[in-house]
């Protein structure tokens, strides 16, 4: 029978999931998972809940699916080894690198292909499942016959998500909030860019909208046809929702599962009543209904400029906040709430009165409280109100470790009402005292990549490399004489080379770039085409997909792994060498110190790294609506983008590039010897072109360009953690300065006040 699949973003979600009949639940902890911003589980609440979950005969999935750096290896190994001593049933991974470790060290732990992946073929499923990866959770932007073609070619387990937000980028290539400020999708940080409100720049003036907030996704009435496939999981998403959402969503699809075959219509129907309070946003299949090149019917069921952002009915802004301090004399939640608190110590209490919206909450109800810049989200049910002259009060959470200081202007929204809450059997037990495991101190095996000797990497000479999507812009390159151009295979390039248009390089020079996405509708006439080259002498190919790999097998060619394979740790580069690829293009989101801690100085002379990129920062599937006929828009912070429909779908790029052409000679200096322009998605032209080369080798900046990550790195809690202790030491020695100051008739002022400057985070422009 299939599985039902529910969230657990912490203990009541755990509760809701388990006592609404979720057959399993998938939950992270406080490290290594792509929802860093949910409450997530302690150490000994996750060995309890992997105990208590056995022993109800339910299954329990982790969450390890972001990218690592090098630095964080060691980390990642005694977290798997944690892992293994505890016996989850499975790890849900992203990061080649957890598959290598696991393969090597731990081969009890059963591994999981997370959706960020980007696994859309039967292709990619086997390659995978023939690396020990027993379930594949598929791309969520593919159709109901592509899923039915996929089961039909492979052996592996398949889960979908049948319900939840969705992302408007297809899965796990998503740059965009990484692009803004170091918080990568791919490392669990997202700050959903696509949620937020832009101004277009459209032929009659300006207009503003949500355009890149898709709908939630809502398959209730597809189940039947799912289970009659034979998809083996149904995955619900909301690691970030309420217990109250867990519960009422998992108790829908419980019934269609369990009804449908003794009434398909009244079970599905039933269903939909049933999740008709969830407050979130307005519902969509999806792709499941489409066929290729019906994209812009897809982008009109999936957009809607009009609707917000955030999830829920909109309660407005915070107005005001007051701090009460001991018992709280408001409207309590219940009887039973009521006793809880009295048991309580004398503690705190944030109290908050909102303006903007038709409805004033009441206790019970649990609302959704967003920062206004986005950098936080936190779900929270209102145990009190009190009603003064002054507006409706209601509690919300107080400021702490790991939750955001809420403040006047952060809008607030409601998930659920009271009345839709349950109370819940608590799976795990009051006392955990005994619940002790924590990652230990192992210390990580050393790796060392295959050596690569000149003649394997003939075919990968030293000098500049340029990328571009388009014949015409081979020859627009041409004059400034790359030692290689890659050429990214799409619609336009492909009905070239079938023609075997009159080319400017030689094959031998010539790389071929392969799309990212590699849905299942589409891999048969790819493994054709590329068949095809193949024989037309087209021997290099740049791979960002492992059913790339799997197609180009046994061909005879060299596999340059792209920049969405993530290499960002040489445990992920040594996987891709035992699939045959023999050099590697930096991903965009690097950064200088995690490259050089990546590959040792023996191995940078097989690494492409990026210097000037206008980085897709969306991937869409499909064409954007007719109605947006716009190029460029901006955010409110004043940054502007460009937004591109093609027939190959559709991308979002920055107006202002990743440049590093002056850094050149440092990478030169450090053993990086291949460089890369990387002009796809864009149209060459050469006087701009020749002033990006002579920028590089004259190591001068380009103006109006930005470096991305490669200074700061990723974002990091840890590293703000420790420049706001660096800051709170400053603060005390300029403290201490000034008394002494006092004392001796000098203040010290300038000295720290440089000391301050010093431990400031650097901006990432230029």
């Amino acid at each position: 029978m299939a599985e039902l699949l529910a969230p657990a973003g912490n203990t009541e979600a755990l509760d809701a999931a388990i006592g609404e009949g979720a057959d399993a639940v998938y939950l992270g902890l406080k490290t290594f998972n792509a929802r860093l911003r949910s409450s997530n589980f302690a150490w000994n609440q996750f060995e309890a809940a992997v105990q208590a979950v056995h022993r109800l005969g339910k299954k329990i999935f982790v969450t390890v699916n972001t990218v690592s750096e090098e630095r964080e290896t060691e980390r990642l190994y005694r977290f798997l080894a944690y892992l293994d001593r505890v016996g989850p049933d499975g790890l849900i991974v992203q990061d080649f690198g957890v598959v290598r470790m696991v393969q090597e060290f731990f081969p009890k732990l059963k591994l999981h292909a997370s959706t960020q992946m980007n696994i859309a073929s039967a292709r990619g499923v086997n390659l995978l499942s023939k690396e020990g990866i027993r379930r594949v959770v598929l791309s969520r932007e593919l159709s109901l016959e592509e899923i039915k073609k996929i089961r039909a070619n492979t052996s592996a387990e398949l889960e979908v998500f049948v319900h939840g937000a969705l992302c408007v980028s297809e899965s796990g290539l998503c740059l965009f909030s990484s692009y803004l400020g170091g918080k990568s999708a791919n490392r669990g940080m997202c700050t959903q860019a696509c949620r937020r409100f832009y101004t277009a720049e459209t032929n009659g003036g300006f207009e503003q909208g949500y355009y890149f907030s898709p709908c939630d996704l809502q398959l209730a009435e597809k189940i039947p046809d799912l289970v009659m496939v034979g998809v083996d999981s149904f995955k619900i998403e909301g690691r970030m929702k309420s217990a109250e959402y867990v519960g009422s969503v998992v108790s829908a699809y419980r019934y269609v599962l369990d009804h449908w075959q003794e009434d398909k219509k009244g079970s599905i129907a039933t269903a939909k009543r049933m999740l008709s309070t969830d407050f979130a946003r307005q519902k969509t299949n999806f792709w499941y209904d489409f066929k290729i090149n019906e994209e812009e019917t897809v982008a009109d069921s999936v957009l809607n400029p009009n609707q917000a952002g955030g999830t829920g009915i909109y309660l407005g802004t915070i107005q005001k906040i007051k701090t009460v301090k001991g018992s709280v004399k408001t409207s309590p939640l219940d009887d039973q709430t009521e006793k809880e608190e009295e048991n309580k110590p004398v503690s705190t209490v944030t109290m908050a009165v909102l303006r903007g919206g038709s409805y004033d909450p009441d206790p019970g109800d649990s609302i959704r409280l967003h920062k206004k810049d986005d950098t936080g989200r936190v779900s929270h049910k209102i145990k009190y109100t009190e009603d003064a002259e002054d507006g409706h009060w209601i509690d919300i959470p107080s400021p702490a470790a790991g939750t955001p200081q809420f403040a006047v202007g952060d809008p607030v929204y409601l998930l659920q009402t009271k009345s839709m809450s349950k109370r819940y059997k608590h799976v795990l037990p009051d006392n955990l005292s005994t619940y002790r495991r924590q990652p230990g101190a192992e210390e990580l095996p050393i790796l060392d990549l295959t050596p690569m000797d000149k003649e394997s990497l003939a075919f990968f000479p030293e000098g500049l490399y340029v990328q571009v999507s388009t014949v015409t812009d081979m020859f627009a390159v041409q004059a400034e004489n790359p030692v290689r151009v890659i050429l990214e295979l799409n619609s336009e390039s492909i009905a070239d080379l079938k023609k075997k248009v009159t080319l400017p390089f030689s094959k031998k020079q010539i790389y071929l770039s392969l799309d990212p996405f590699c849905p299942a509708a589409l891999e048969d006439e790819l493994a054709e085409l590329l068949s095809f080259l193949v024989d037309e002498g087209f021997k290099n190919w740049v791979v960002n997909n492992p059913a790339h790999i799997t197609m180009l097998r046994g061909k005879q060619v060299h596999l340059i792994g792209g920049p969405y394979l993530y290499t960002f740790n040489r445990w992920a580069v040594s996987w891709l060498e035992n699939q045959n690829v023999q050099v590697f293009i930096s991903p965009l989101e690097n950064s200088r110190r995690n490259l050089e801690a990546t590959y040792e100085m023996s191995q940078r002379g097989r690494v492409l790294v990026p210097i000037f990129a206008y980085p897709a920062l969306f991937r869409m599937r499909f064409k954007l609506p007719t109605s947006y006929d716009f190029t460029f828009f901006s955010d409110k912070e004043g940054l502007t983008f460009k937004a591109l429909s093609t027939p190959d779908g559709s991308f979002v790029m920055p107006e202002n590039p990743f440049s590093i052409v002056d850094k050149v000679q440092f990478l030169k200096k450090a053993g990086f010897t291949h460089y890369l322009i990387d002009m796809s998605k864009t149209h060459v032209h050469k006087k701009h072109f020749r002033q990006i080369v002579s920028a590089m080798v004259k190591n001068q900046i380009l103006p109006d360009t930005g470096i991305f990550n490669w200074k700061d790195g990723f974002y990091s809690p840890e590293k703000m953690e420790e420049y706001k202790q660096a800051q709170e030491r400053a603060g005390d020695k300029k403290t201490a300065g000034k008394t002494k100051g006092q004392q001796s008739g000098k203040t010290g002022t300038a000295k720290n006040k440089a000391s301050n400057q010093g431990n400031k985070p650097k901006s990432r422009k230029r």
